[in-house]
């Protein structure tokens, strides 16, 4: 696929590790191999976890990788590779290691670009130190994201939603986060060497940032020698992709409601971290997993509903115990023996086959093991919470806009932690437009008798009457409401007022997928009627009408601002799925959030607004 990003990273990964030199089909430098030192912060630790595993950091010659702020030992005969993001802290800490010679030499990458007066810092600090001759090689390396899944991207920038949101917020710290969004989609964008077409809602941080981001590519693609000029064509095809960039308002019950997917599950609940997971063992210990594209399983059954999960770890099992029994029948071993390597007799050739399947089996086990041990934490936290009704009655909610009485407040006064009846509650609110007063009393009752803190319960609920307020105002009165609001709830406030209409679509799709289908299809549509054209290639004066702005699309790169889910990844990858022919949509956020973080995000931008409970919500 043209969109593979987590290929291309990868790749660009490699490359740095082995200095910055061309490397062979199968990875590795193409000249003599150099034994080195890595060196990285943080945020580029995090960049490389879901990527390359630590044991395959020795096929690129590194030996041992420390992090920049710890206190090293020299080694004094090995170039060292750092991997650090461009800032004073770490300018400064590269000219003390070069100052005191703690390496032969130092390859520097920098996971975005590196501004100019950093430069000079770098370069005046390590002539000071007598250190200029260490420095061998120093690259801007466009990699300031982290990759998932070969779709799926994070910029991993915290609490933005809270950011863009917060009504003290001022323009500089709203400007400061818009350049750092765009920086990071610019990483993007480099890394797959494509200038997309942009599109975007009117107003609130998404045309901020499409503005910003075609801004920033128009002035990158003035020079000659710029990052796309050798992808420009787009491999091969000749199209390029839509970039469609939303803000979480567009969609804010995705990141509160339950889910009953495998994926969103496991990281909702059993909070999966850079693809890593740690849960409760057999024998009471803990048990760390990795579930990336090398684990076939979480690959092919991640979009499945948690029970058609279960049954399909059932039918792994069997069919394995089944090959075992054939492998041990053929080389004489007895009937259902466990498959060790140990009881093995029979013809050289049995035997031949039955040692080569052995490592085969060994780890489809290892598989099998792994997610019947994730499935059985998972069923006991399903079980002592009632997930599965909430995300039945959540999505029932939803796709009617409206649920009994009864129902509702038996689902508040029941199982589950206090958090996942606040959700519950919130995604009631937003899933009609109007709520009988009666009922939202009888709700906050219950959140109150199951001691929950009310703030971002408080918040959704502001918000609602402002739009609502919105809607009903007459045009001359509306301008006030819309001032007042934007300086009161920050700069999204136009964006939940879109956001309302979309919660009430029957069929139950998502919004963002159904827009997303819209803007790639190209095809008239009232939904994406009013959005936003960029085309960061085409002349500014040009009026953005051109037909092949307008699609259709076979490649989309969708971004979300404000905190994005596997909820959403796995609509986009149905959407995908189910073209003809197949589409391919890369899925990207600020960071990824579950429920509960997202909650926390409400609740925080509750209590700066002085509304709700002062009591913090705690899980349990």
């Amino acid at each position: 696929m043209a969109l593979n990003l987590r290929q291309k990273q990868a790749s660009c990964i490699i490359r740095m590790l082995n200095l910055n030199q061309p490397s062979n089909s199968n990875g590795t430098s193409t000249k003599e191999e150099v034994y080195k030192v890595l060196i990285f912060d943080k945020f580029c630790r995090d960049i490389l976890s879901p990527l390359i595993h630590i044991k395959d950091l020795r096929k690129h010659g590194i030996t041992v990788y420390f992090l920049i702020d710890k206190e090293r030992q020299m080694i004094p005969d090995v170039p060292a590779v750092y991997f650090i993001q461009p800032n004073q802290f770490n300018i400064q800490r590269i000219i003390t290691d070069a100052s005191r010679s703690l390496y032969q030499s130092f390859h520097l990458n920098f996971s975005s670009s590196l501004p100019r007066p950093l430069l000079e810092d770098l370069a005046s600090g390590t002539l000071q130190g007598d250190a200029v001759g260490r420095i061998s090689k120093v690259f801007d390396q466009y990699l300031e994201f982290i990759t998932l899944e070969d779709n799926m991207f994070s910029l991993a920038q915290p609490s933005c939603y809270v950011q863009l949101n917060d009504p003290s917020a001022g323009d500089r710290e709203i400007e400061e986060i818009i350049e750092k969004l765009v920086s990071g989609l610019f990483c993007v964008l480099a890394t797959l060497a494509v200038v997309p077409i942009i599109r975007c809602p009117r107003g609130g941080p998404a045309e901020m940032v499409a503005a910003a981001l075609d801004m920033r590519l128009r002035d990158h693609l003035i020079s000659k020698n710029n990052l796309f000029s050798e992808g420009g064509n787009f491999g091969s095809s000749f199209q390029r992709p839509i970039l469609c960039i939303f803000d979480r308002n567009f969609e804010l019950s995705v990141g509160i409601q339950h889910d009953f997917r495998y994926r969103p599950l496991v990281h909702d609940v059993l909070g999966l971290k850079l693809n890593a997971l740690t849960v409760k063992g057999e024998k009471g210990g803990r048990s760390s997993y990795i579930l990336d594209a090398s684990d076939p399983f979480w690959v092919a059954n991640g979009s499945l509903e948690f029970p058609e999960v279960a049954v399909e770890i059932e039918t792994q099992l069997n069919k394995y115990k089944k090959d075992v029994e054939e492998v041990n029948t053929r080389t004489g071993g007895k009937d259902g023996a466990e498959f060790d390597g140990t009881d093995l007799i029979g013809n050289t050739k049995h035997l031949m086959n039955a040692v080569n399947s052995l490592p085969e089996l060994t780890e489809r086990k290892q598989v099998i093991d792994k997610h019947t041990n994730i499935a059985t934490v998972l069923l006991g936290e399903i079980k002592e919470r009632s997930l599965d009704s909430y995300a039945k009655k959540e999505n029932d909610m939803l796709t009617k806009g409206s649920i009994d009485r009864n129902e509702l407040l038996s689902v508040l006064g029941g199982k589950g932690t206090k958090v996942d009846k606040l959700r519950f509650a919130i995604t009631y609110l937003l899933s009609s437009e109007t709520t009988p007063q009666s009922e939202l009393e009888a709700v906050e009752a219950a959140l109150r008798e199951s001691e929950v803190d009310t703030c971002a319960y408080q918040y959704v609920k502001k918000i609602k009457s402002l739009n609502i307020s919105l809607a009903s105002a007459s045009s001359a009165s509306k301008s006030n409401i819309v001032d007042w609001a934007e300086k009161l709830y920050g700069q999204s406030i136009s964006a939940v007022t879109a956001g309302m209409k979309n919660l009430l679509s029957g069929d139950r799709q998502l919004a963002l997928t159904r827009a997303v289908e819209a803007l790639m299809e190209g095809r008239p549509n009232p939904e994406i009627e009013s959005y936003l054209v960029f085309d960061p290639r085409a002349p500014k004066s040009s009026s953005g009408a051109a037909a092949h702005l307008k699609g259709p699309f076979k490649e989309a790169i969708v971004f979300m601002i404000g905190g994005g889910n596997y909820v959403e990844y796995e609509g986009l990858q149905e959407l995908a799925q189910r073209q003809q022919p197949v589409k391919h949509i890369v899925y990207g956020t600020t960071e990824l959030l579950t429920g509960m973080q997202f909650v926390e995000q409400l609740t925080q931008l509750g209590q700066k607004m002085g509304l709700g409970s002062s009591a913090a919500a705690s899980t349990h």
